[in-house]
């Protein structure tokens, strides 16, 4: 399969959140436009800190270039280069926090489109689209705090699809979904990615990962990069255990 352009390079990446805890450690990636990427690996292996790298929320030790330019501390403290890099990658992580400041669910998705400087007419026609995309009409008018997990989850994912951004980033995806939910997932990001999306999917399940791999990146629990290549790695036994994803 063909793939477009290089969008992130990772050389010699780590990450420490104290100083002998480390989250990642040399770590050698690349990402080319339209592929649809999943990272296995055991429960703290690195996962989210990873994904979080290449959404711009955390700078690494190491070079991180994104759209060919290096991201640092200073990009990330930007204002103005943050937001230009939200217009580009969007991101859902596990632990869903909504803007406190959105008393509905159709305000909530609203937020994102205003926020890029959409037109308020055309930015409530994106609501509309991804309350019917994603089928939560039903939740419109509902406060988002007082929602089940499943349905934050949704509700987050039409958010960030509403944004419309070019690479789109989940954590842990089918986490509270309901086999309904979980189902229409996997296809609503098939069919982002045959449209031209770059989707990157964190989980611990192999068969989320059959779903919707065309490329496999495997972490171990010590923190490294232990196999990069295609979904065969999904059948290999050895490099599985290797991993702790298999005992």
């Amino acid at each position: 399969m063909a793939f477009g352009k290089k969008i992130f390079e990772l050389k010699h990446v780590s990450y420490r959140y104290r100083p002998h805890e480390p989250a990642l450690l040399d770590i050698n990636l690349s990402v080319n436009e339209g592929e649809k990427i999943v990272i296995l690996g055991p429960n703290g292996a690195g996962k989210t800190t990873l994904e979080k790298i290449l959404a711009g929320i955390l700078a690494p030790e190491g070079r991180f270039v994104a759209f060919g330019k290096p991201v640092t501390q200073q990009e990330i403290n930007s204002k103005n280069e943050s937001a230009a890099y939200r217009r580009s990658v969007g991101a859902v992580f596990q632990h869903i926090e909504f803007r406190v400041i959105c008393a509905t669910v159709f305000d909530e998705i609203l937020f994102g489109p205003l926020r890029l400087g959409l037109p308020r007419e055309e930015a409530k026609e994106r609501v509309e689209q991804m309350l019917d995309f994603c089928n939560i009409r039903r939740l419109v008018n509902r406060l988002p705090q007082n929602m089940s997990g499943g349905e934050k989850k949704m509700v987050a994912i039409a958010s960030m699809l509403a944004e419309n951004p070019e690479v789109m980033i989940f954590d842990e995806p089918t986490n509270d979904l309901d086999l309904e939910s979980q189902n229409w997932l996997v296809s609503a990001l098939q069919q982002l990615n045959a449209a031209g999306k770059t989707i990157i999917t964190a989980t611990h399940s192999l068969e989320t990962a059959r779903e919707l791999a065309d490329r496999v990146w495997i972490l171990g629990a010590n923190h490294r990069l232990i196999a990069d290549g295609g979904v065969e790695l999904l059948q290999d036994a050895d490099t599985l255990a290797e991993a702790g994803i298999l005992r």
